[in-house]
């Protein structure tokens, strides 16, 4: 088997990279307990994004299980869910981490998701006028009984990981989460590693 490509996203950044049809992705978290948002772009002619709403949607889960497919805002599959080697849970109900959050925390001009998203896509050549919500993996955030929703320290262990398939060509962009003031990434940021093995 060919051996994969490495990608280490830096702590409290983001890297965009592009994957064919067939290819797996490998998202791991090495050392425990950080979040990593993904977002996904079709590279096959017209502008289209994973939206997690039409996920949640199509799917009627919360999060997909293995097997189970995220779909893209005109409903097509772009990724399939193929392990989930982390005890999770996983969120797709929150946005990126933004500028306005860490302002609100007394924190201006803190490094943040959406930021690290934009300028991402901004080495493709690509300029959004919105961020599409991402998927949050290895995020603590599940809805409590009463309907509130807590962020709580990812339980997701050193080496946690996710494989996905991409069932088109695909823009990527993945970032290591940058909220270090609340108990979101375990109370410290690191790093995020993708390994991407070429499909038959």
């Amino acid at each position: 088997m060919q051996e994969p490509d490495r990608i280490v996203v830096p702590p409290q950044s983001g890297r965009s990279f592009r994957v064919k049809r067939g290819d797996l992705i490998r998202i791991i978290d090495p050392r425990g307990q950080q979040v990593s948002d993904l977002w996904a772009f079709s590279t096959e002619g017209r502008l289209d994004w994973l939206s997690t709403s039409q996920t949640r949607d199509i799917t009627e889960r919360l999060f997909p299980n293995p097997g189970d497919h995220f779909y893209s805002a005109a409903g097509e599959p772009m990724l399939t869910l193929i392990e989930d080697a982390s005890p999770g849970p996983h969120d797709m109900l929150y946005p990126a981490c933004d500028s306005a959050l860490y302002e609100r925390a007394g924190l201006p001009n803190h490094p943040n998701c959406r930021d690290n998203l934009m300028r991402a896509l901004g080495t493709e050549g690509i300029d959004l006028p919105f961020a599409p919500d991402p998927v949050d993996l290895f995020q603590n955030s599940m809805p409590q009984p009463d309907g509130t929703l807590v962020v709580q320290a990812s339980i997701n262990p050193p080496g946690g990981y996710v494989t996905l398939r991409a069932e088109q060509d695909l823009l990527l962009v993945v970032t290591a989460c940058s909220v270090d003031h609340h108990p979101t990434n375990g109370g410290v940021c690191t790093e995020i590693e993708v390994e991407i093995v070429p499909g038959p």
